[in-house]
């Protein structure tokens, strides 16, 4: 077996990962090597000498990021089991269909494999490195990739660390194609719907996967509904809207390349649709200026507001000004879809921060569902940090 070199923790500190928990903090850390490595596999052993794990270092508050309990190596054979082990659970899921090649293949500590996120986009893998250790296993990674789907149904793999990596800048490389690269389509199909995902210069890699569960529950409701989608980024929801047989839907982006974006899924499926209107103008503006009646069911789907807890404050009164917003213009009978992606905002913040807003507006409202991401974006039962999506369906009387 390989050697690895060892990080000792204090006395006391290995509670967390005796409960398996993913994560050691450099403040538990008594003893590590020197001139320790960005990205270096590491055994960890308690301050007895006890083994806990192995995982990869990295400099900064979270220190090791455990990707196993066991005492093993973290070769290709390691990442070609936890690779299979994750297509696996989307097999059993159900989300490897003709008429669905959009999912999340590995989803970090939800799929036991910190730091790594793996989207497919039909015969594109989209990889995403949210630590030094998975950026120095990308070799690894690419040819576990090969060896784990199947003959053919995988042409591309292309690497988007941009932003990701909060370690040193002089291990970035360009986004770039690990393998392929010639010939894409851009093209994926999410239930039977057509989407083009810009992985190169769109957010996260691409396309907001999370919100596919979410999207299709909208559907169910939009028939008849003049529909505004905020924050519509690529356009999923519209799009959605639009099948599920909408009276009209319009699409609001502060982003003019995000409407041009949702214009294209919009035409890629319906062509030219009557029915479909967007501008780009600030979100708050738009509300503000925006006829009280006139929509008949929202989306409030904005970018993170808060990114580290020190915003929290903030961001709840930002989540609480925007829903009023709504709750304020939106028709009797009507049906909000409201979210937060903060990962730093707890389901409970969020709901009292929307709680606000509906005492304020003074209208009846009333919780029809509580959302949160799918099941492609696992929750490692002892890492409930992993938690982020948040969702709630309002009916507004």
């Amino acid at each position: 077996m390989k050697s690895y070199r060892e990080i000792r923790l204090r006395p006391g500190k290995e509670a967390s990962l005796q409960r398996y928990h993913p994560w050691v903090f450099s403040g538990a850390i008594a003893r590590r090597p020197e001139d320790p490595v960005e990205g270096e596999t590491v055994r960890v052993l308690s301050s007895d000498g006890t083994f806990l794990g192995v995982g990869h270092f990295q400099t900064g508050s979270i220190a090791v990021r455990i990707l196993s309990f066991h005492d093993e190596p973290v070769d290709a054979a390691f990442y070609e089991r936890s690779l299979t082990g994750a297509r696996k659970m989307r097999q059993t899921l159900n989300l490897i269909r003709p008429d669905n090649t959009i999912f999340r293949l590995v989803h970090g500590e939800g799929d036991f494999l910190p730091g790594l996120i793996v989207d497919m986009y039909g015969d594109t893998a989209v990889i995403q490195a949210h630590s030094a250790g998975i950026h120095r296993d990308l070799a690894l990674i690419t040819e576990a990739l090969k060896q784990t789907l199947p003959s053919g149904t995988l042409k591309h793999i292309f690497y988007k660390p941009e932003g990701t990596l909060p370690c040193r800048a002089d291990i970035l490389p360009d986004n770039c194609y690990l393998s392929g690269g010639d010939g894409v389509s851009g093209i994926a199909v999410e239930n039977g719907l057509n989407f083009r995902i810009d992985w190169l210069k769109g957010q996260k890699t691409g396309f907001f996967i999370d919100q596919r569960e979410n999207r299709a529950l909208l559907e169910r409701y939009a028939r008849g509904r003049r529909v505004l989608n905020m924050f519509c980024y690529t356009g999923g929801f519209s799009v959605y809207a639009l099948r599920g047989g909408a009276a009209g839907v319009e699409s609001v982006d502060s982003s003019s390349k995000a409407i041009s974006v949702t214009d294209g899924n919009v035409a890629l499926n319906f062509g030219d649709e009557p029915r479909h209107s967007s501008c780009s103008e600030d979100a708050f503006k738009f509300l503000k200026q925006l006829a009280g009646g006139e929509k008949e069911l929202i989306i409030l789907d904005p970018p993170a507001f808060a990114k580290h807890r020190g915003a929290v404050g903030n961001a709840l009164q930002g989540y609480k000004k925007l829903n009023h917003l709504a709750l304020e213009k939106i028709a009797p009978g009507g049906l909000l879809f409201t979210f937060s992606c903060s990962q730093v905002i707890t389901a409970e913040q969020f709901r009292l921060a929307v709680f606000s807003a509906a005492a304020i507006s003074g209208r009846k409202v009333r919780i029809l569902h509580r959302l949160a991401q799918p099941a492609d974006h696992p929750v490692n039962i002892y890492h409930p940090e992993g938690e982020y999506l948040k969702g709630l369906v309002l009916r507004v009387e």
